[in-house]
């Protein structure tokens, strides 16, 4: 059974940092792209960023740019994502998502329906 478990989440100051990681088990994702969703109260999943399977590219959507940055260790099937500067509107449940697409070079999937395998979430509380 595959799952991704998220951990690293809670209640952060704004300016603060914080750390989420994404622990895969079931199968290996080491030739996957993977990436990171939040949905906020009230609103829809929206794309934070996403890593290819080398972890040699990476795309963040534009409001985390220059906060956040993520980041994998295949050998021990994990994604990081280190958030600085959090803001109250990062305020949110945090997904980690993988891609079944093995392989591709500089894979970066932006949109939900890239993704086959989703975490249960890690609530993320930036207070002002």
């Amino acid at each position: 059974q595959v799952q991704l478990v998220e951990s690293g989440g809670g209640l952060v100051q704004a300016g603060g940092s914080a750390r989420l990681s994404c622990a895969a088990s079931g199968r290996t994702f080491s030739r996957n792209a993977m990436g990171w969703f939040r949905q906020a109260p009230g609103k829809g999943r929206e794309f934070v960023a996403a890593i290819s399977w080398s972890g040699g590219s990476t795309y963040y959507t534009d409001s985390v740019k220059g906060r956040f940055t993520l980041s994998r260790d295949n050998a021990k099937n994990t994604v990081y994502l280190q958030m600085n500067s959090l803001k109250p509107e990062d305020t949110a449940v945090y997904y980690c998502a993988a891609s079944d697409s093995s392989g591709i070079y500089a894979y970066t999937p932006k949109e939900r329906y890239e993704y086959n395998y989703w975490g249960q979430g890690t609530q993320v509380t930036v207070s002002s």
